[in-house]
């Protein structure tokens, strides 16, 4: 990848994951989601409205028109869950479970982590957030 398009998928990355990475919310389970439909290989990359990465092996994928897929790798990735950014390269219009995301390390500057593979998306309706 041409150093100008790290650059610019670092920040747009930080941007879509800049959550608090605190130790307690990296420990929380993902939110209960009810399957609404069969897993897909892939989903079109320019279709993703945002992600929110839930723990070392959960990441779920906000879709322009509020489609919701969650992506659970078939192994943890280490420091997913605490960082709660990542990246990518692909040549292709789609993120795919045959692709590998790499955890973006946020201490002291930004640095390459874990790289990990991801698995199959699923269609999921997610459970309201309780209400306080």
């Amino acid at each position: 990848m041409r150093p100008s398009l790290v650059a610019a998928f670092a920040v747009a990355t930080l941007a879509v994951a800049a959550t608090t990475t605190l130790p307690a919310l990296a420990a929380a389970p993902p939110p209960e989601a009810k399957v609404v439909g069969d897993a897909i290989s892939c989903v079109n990359i320019r279709g993703i409205r945002q992600t929110q990465v839930r723990d070392d092996q959960t990441i779920d994928f906000m879709m322009n028109g509020g489609k919701v897929y969650r992506n659970t790798l078939p192994n943890r990735c280490p420091q997913l869950g605490f960082e709660r950014a990542f990246g990518y390269e692909t040549s292709q219009s789609q993120l795919c479970n045959v692709d590998i995301i790499t955890v973006l390390v946020q201490a002291g500057g930004i640095r390459r982590g874990a790289s990990c593979g991801l698995g199959k998306f699923t269609p999921v309706e997610l459970a309201p957030k309780p209400k306080r």
